[in-house]
């Protein structure tokens, strides 16, 4: 059974859209249909009923899709498993954050790329945050992924802890707060916010331990990019709340520890069985923290 065929299936299931599933395996919407009809051919049973409403895994689909991912799974092990002279290879698919220049991911990614040049990675950025990026090594998109969200929230996930760090408070370099040794969050209590949307880690776990204290926030302005936060508090659109680990170096702001303890989760995030290139990146993200 030809392994890029069962690859067109499980995508067609995971997504029930035949253009969805081309994107994802980058292929034509045409190569997909062709080869799932051949598979089905071999199988000799339809795997999806396909009709104006859109597409649908049938009953046989069901029964044998379970198959067809072990089949995938264990293709994957052995592409990125060591060969006989003990290199690595394959393909790896990795989920970062939209910003994480300042982080040490991209030295990291660099020096597993030297050390393993057969390996051919793939870096993904999400614009919606931590729970799409796990929900894409959910459905085998992604090998690896970094994850802003704690373990809890993922528990059919392998979460990895690459570190905890506390929420600070950014404000403008000529804001009355900046010349504070600390501050708590009463004292923001009639300020402005800038942050991360709804759905990246940072600012849902934020946004729950506030919640969690009855403090309502004005948040006036989301920015996708993490590293660009400090950039609008520095012209006067508001404050922040970021994990230390995620500040950046910026001119025209000040960071000022905050008196309420409330951390964030650095994580990665794999399936509960990986591949032998999976294993040797993570290794190497955590031992970088």
């Amino acid at each position: 059974m030809e392994t890029r065929l069962v690859e067109y299936a499980i995508a067609v299931a995971d997504e029930l859209s035949f253009t969805r599933a081309a994107q994802r395996v980058y292929a034509a919407q045409s190569t997909v249909s062709a080869g799932v009809r051949a598979l089905e051919r071999e199988l000799g049973t339809a795997l999806f009923e396909r009709d104006q409403r859109g597409v649908r895994i049938t009953a046989a689909g069901e029964a044998v899709l379970p198959a067809l991912r072990t089949l995938a799974d264990a293709e994957a092990r052995a592409r990125t498993a060591a060969d006989p002279r003990g290199e690595l290879r394959g393909e790896l698919r990795i989920g970062v954050f939209s910003s994480v220049s300042y982080l040490a991911i991209p030295r990291v990614i660099g020096a597993f790329h030297r050390e393993h040049p057969l390996v051919d990675l793939r870096l993904r950025a999400s614009s919606s945050g931590s729970a799409e990026l796990a929900d894409a090594v959910r459905r085998g998109r992604l090998d690896l992924s970094l994850y802003g969200l704690p373990a809890a929230t993922a528990p059919d996930l392998a979460v990895h802890r690459l570190a905890t760090t506390p929420y600070a408070v950014i404000v403008a370099a000529d804001h009355p707060l900046a010349s504070r040794a600390g501050l708590a969050l009463g004292d923001l209590a009639d300020e402005r916010f800038v942050d991360a949307p709804v759905g990246f880690g940072n600012r849902d776990v934020l946004d729950a331990a506030l919640s969690a204290r009855g403090v309502v926030r004005d948040v006036r302005a989301e920015v996708t990019e993490t590293n660009s936060i400090p950039v609008f508090v520095a012209n006067g659109l508001g404050i922040a709340l970021l994990p230390e680990l995620l500040i950046p170096p910026s001119e025209g702001t000040v960071v000022v520890p905050l008196k309420e303890r409330i951390t964030w989760e650095f994580n990665v995030v794999t399936r509960a069985s990986h591949g032998g290139a999976t294993a040797a990146l993570l290794e190497q993200l955590l031992a970088a923290y």
